[in-house]
């Protein structure tokens, strides 16, 4: 089995700046694509950030030019550095890995929980 576990959320001021953190730990042979996902109040839930193991990067257009995501394979974590928030932003905010199980040798997805960020003034 693998656990992942999500991190850094809180309440930030508009234009503030939050990193969040996620590590997987477990029963990890090999770690593919990590990304974070978010939902808002009354929305569905979107793509905001994923990373390649090789370090490709790719944004939702609403985050673009102000969040940066980054990974320490050595660590099995991923990292979303969260710059100048806006109040849309606010969003329970998920992590998702891609991972070769040496378990069942099985390649699958597996969901953290969520970290809850708030930006309000």
């Amino acid at each position: 089995q693998v656990q992942v576990a999500e991190s850094g959320g809180g309440l930030v001021q508009p234009g503030g700046s939050l990193r969040l953190s996620c590590a997987a730990s477990g029963s990890i042979f090999s770690m593919y694509a990590m990304a974070w996902y978010r939902q808002g109040p009354g929305k569905s839930r979107e793509l905001v950030a994923s990373i390649t193991r090789g370090g490709r990067t790719t944004y939702a257009d609403s985050v673009k030019g102000r969040f940066t995501i980054s990974r320490d394979n050595a660590k099995n974590t991923v990292f979303l550095q969260m710059n100048n928030v806006e109040p849309e932003d606010t969003a329970m905010y998920v992590c998702n890995v891609d991972v070769m199980d040496y378990i069942d040798d099985l390649r699958k997805d597996y969901w953290g929980k969520g970290t809850l960020v708030t930006v309000s003034s």
